[in-house]
């Protein structure tokens, strides 16, 4: 249109169909987004046309859930209103299998339940769980395959599968029975692997073993898990799994356990427990999610293919229950999982070589990879996996996660340290940005005790919430942090080498300045 008059000209049918005018936008229709919001968790909103969406496993080929996210993207804050609304709307119990110990404040928090293996509970791994002996040796086995290297050596196998076996019929157990009663209807005792050690250890001293080698090896393997002191899944069990799967909201602390293998030992276990429980249970839709069960950074058993983790995520809808697991590094979570699970949830990813895993295992397109590569602290890409094939598309764009509570950023201000020529770019970051609970578990990793990272979030509060990143880490040398791990906790938030080197000479410079003067004051003062 030129000065008010509609100008008329011939455009080829080629021409037209580039322009889509009539191609719907990159998201599912109402019906599959909106849907039941009674029968559904509230996500937020679309972000091309603001549609409220609801998440509901109804929709999905079945209820298991993948999320992706660099540190302070907003994926322990997406989990935790999932869980929420999920008691809400379903009644869903919920159990945070905790890594790190990161959600053991707000379960606190919420009411909910805190079991802490490695701080006074224990969880024998040679329970039944409602299953037949010789079914739970070889989940047992399985286990120990994954965490140790049993596998490379198949007469210590032999030997420890041999023992197990030994010790369950020493109990009087029946091995082909999921009864285990005594002659007065009394529940028998389960062995534990304190039993099976001694068992080897009674065979090496007769002497008559013709590779007293491997027996001693097969001992020794063993013993890292009946060592006094760290004998966690060795002893009776503490722990109820009726009380780990029907108390609301609880949270696994395994963040008191030595090492990887000892957490991923007891996720394994409890994974296996809650497997056959739901298992005897069956799926029945108007039942609901019974049971949502968590587990954030647990790359040791969601990366491997023999993994419980992953065969349940294989197992589809089979059972009442669904799993969310979670994870800064995509490729530390099993191809198998993404390309199993009804649901991925696809946050802020910083690396391209995380983005081609993630194509290549979703297979959405390139105008998608564009703007997952651009999202923002809450923003999210969904995938999801509906029941039939469909004309619509299975990846599109949430504008913000809205969760049950505002979601409070901290930030770190940058511009007392970059120079003229970076403050006028303005493609350079002059913050760095975290969630308020992703900055709390940041700085506990590099060493700030849990009373200092009290006080510095009320500076933060007090300052409303941007902080000066020259006194900031001012008051990290101050708590004792080295040089070392305040660089590495810098770049570990996004700060590149050169702003780094900026900020330890300005700090130097200003420490002199400050001499004696308190500096949680000229925190304030800014």
């Amino acid at each position: 249109m030129l000065g008010g008059k509609v100008k008329i000209s011939k455009v080829s049918n080629k021409e037209v169909a580039k322009r889509n005018i009539l191609v719907h936008p990159p998201e599912p229709p109402l019906s599959i987004i909106f849907g039941d919001p009674t029968n559904g968790i509230f996500i937020g909103r679309t972000k091309i046309l603001h549609v409220p969406f609801y998440w509901s496993y109804e929709n999905v080929t079945n209820p298991h859930i993948a999320v992706v996210g660099i540190s302070g993207s907003g994926k322990s804050y997406f989990i935790k209103t999932f869980l929420l609304r999920a008691s809400f709307v379903w009644n869903s119990n919920g159990l945070i299998i905790d890594w790190a110990g990161e959600y053991r404040d707000w379960v606190k928090e919420t009411g909910g339940k805190i079991i802490a293996l490695g701080k006074g509970s224990f969880l024998n791994i040679l329970d039944l769980g409602g299953m037949k002996p010789y079914d739970r040796i070889k989940q047992v086995m399985r286990t120990l395959e994954l965490l140790t290297d049993i596998a490379n050596y198949p007469e210590q196998r032999r030997l420890t599968e041999q023992a197990i076996e030994k010790a369950y019929v020493k109990n009087k157990f029946r091995m082909d029975s999921k009864d285990q009663k005594d002659e007065i209807g009394k529940l028998l005792l389960p062995p534990t692997l304190k039993d099976v050690v001694k068992l080897l250890e009674e065979q090496a001293s007769l002497g008559n073993y013709e590779f007293p080698a491997e027996m001693e090896n097969a001992i020794y393997r063993l013993k890292q898990f009946t060592k006094s002191g760290e004998d966690f899944f060795a002893q009776q069990s503490s722990v109820s799994l009726d009380e780990l799967t029907t108390s609301g909201l609880v949270d696994l602390d395994l963040s008191g356990l030595p090492d990887e293998t000892f957490r991923a030992l007891g996720a394994l276990t409890i994974l296996q427990f809650i497997k056959e429980k739901m298992r005897a249970t069956g799926w029945a839709k108007e039942k609901g999610l019974r049971l949502i069960i968590a587990m954030d950074e647990a790359w040791k058993i969601a990366k491997e293919e023999n993994s419980d983790a992953v065969m349940i995520v294989r197992e589809g809808r089979k059972y009442n229950f669904g799993i969310i697991v979670a994870s800064q590094n995509p490729t530390d979570i099993s191809e198998a999982i993404f390309s199993n699970v009804g649901t991925t949830f696809i946050l802020k990813v910083k690396f391209e070589r995380f983005l081609d895993y993630l194509q290549g295992t979703l297979n959405f397109s390139n105008y998608m990879r564009n703007e997952v590569s651009k999202l923002g602290v809450g923003q999210a890409a969904v995938n999801m996996a509906f029941h039939a094939t469909s004309q619509y598309p299975s990846t599109f764009l949430v504008d913000k996660i809205e969760g049950e509570e505002p979601s409070k950023e901290y930030f770190l201000e940058l511009g007392s340290v970059l120079t003229l020529k970076q403050k006028r770019d303005i493609n350079m970051a002059k913050s760095v940005s975290f969630l308020k609970e992703d900055f709390r578990r940041k700085v506990r990793q590099y060493g700030v005790t849990e009373e200092k990272i009290e006080e510095v979030s009320k500076l933060f509060e007090k300052s409303n919430r941007h902080i000066d990143v020259v006194s900031f880490v001012i008051l990290l040398e101050r708590y004792g942090l080295s040089r070392r791990n305040i660089s590495d906790f810098l770049k570990d938030s996004g700060i590149d080498d050169i702003t780094i080197i900026n900020i330890f000479g300005k700090v130097d410079v200003k420490k002199n300045e400050l001499g004696g003067r308190d500096i949680t004051q000229v925190i304030l003062e800014e």
